[in-house]
């Protein structure tokens, strides 16, 4: 009879068992990324993106968001922006989708070519069906300006960035450090408004049972809306 309960036990709980982030790349991806920057001030503007993410040999619509928001350069070395996501999954099982309230803090200098930087991403994840939790993400990075005699000379791009849920997790993990991605690209100004950023991305998440490694290849286009008022 012990035996028995304890065999029903273990059924129970893995049906317990939170399912896994539905953000999570599955074999070699591709991403999508556009962005829009509107001017409405020297140290305010308005920012929206798109993005579209396909995973299994870049064959599966597996996720895709629009977020928007407004930038604050409070300093010279200081931006603030609040935004507002909206993400949906395609074809997942347990969740359709999910609302995000983010905080972006980006420290940034220039020393040079060369422009270091820090961006700090608080959010709070409220998915479709799951409890609701809070994210910490830290991407240090640098950018350098190629020394072409180019009227735009393209930029390098390098980042890390580390994911962190100190509390309640709203899916499974193997621990609070969730996931690290690390990104190495190009930005390609095409025109003072329009700029093409071709990056490679590997993403490792922290699964229950250990880490998972995928390659992503990505494309972001930036366009910016100048303000001519003077």
């Amino acid at each position: 009879m012990v035996m028995l309960c304890a065999g029903l036990a273990v059924p129970a709980r893995a049906q317990h068992q939170p399912p896994e982030d539905p953000e999570d790349e599955k074999q070699v991806g591709l991403w999508l990324d556009q962005g829009i920057s509107a001017d409405l001030s020297p140290d305010k503007s308005l920012e929206f993106e798109l993005h579209e993410r396909f995973d299994e040999g870049a064959s599966n619509l597996f996720e895709y968001f629009f977020q928007g928001g407004a930038a604050f350069r409070l300093r010279p070395w200081l931006t603030v922006i609040p935004i507002y996501r909206y993400q949906r999954f395609p074809g997942n099982p347990t969740v359709d989708y999910e609302n995000r309230l983010l905080l972006n803090l980006t420290f940034s200098t220039s020393r040079g070519r060369w422009r270091p930087n820090l961006r700090t991403l608080i959010e709070g994840r409220f998915p479709e069906n799951r409890v609701a939790s809070a994210r910490l993400r830290f991407r240090p990075g640098v950018e350098y300006t190629l020394p072409f005699r180019m009227a735009r000379s393209p930029v390098l791009v390098l980042s890390n960035e580390f994911f962190f849920v100190p509390g309640t997790n709203s899916f499974a993990a193997g621990g609070t450090f969730t996931q690290s991605r690390f990104q190495i690209g190009v930005r390609l100004p095409v025109t003072d408004s329009f700029s093409i950023r071709p990056y490679y991305l590997l993403q490792s998440v922290n699964l229950p049972a250990g880490w998972d490694t995928n390659q992503i290849i990505g494309i972001s286009l930036a366009f910016k809306v100048l303000n001519k008022s003077k």
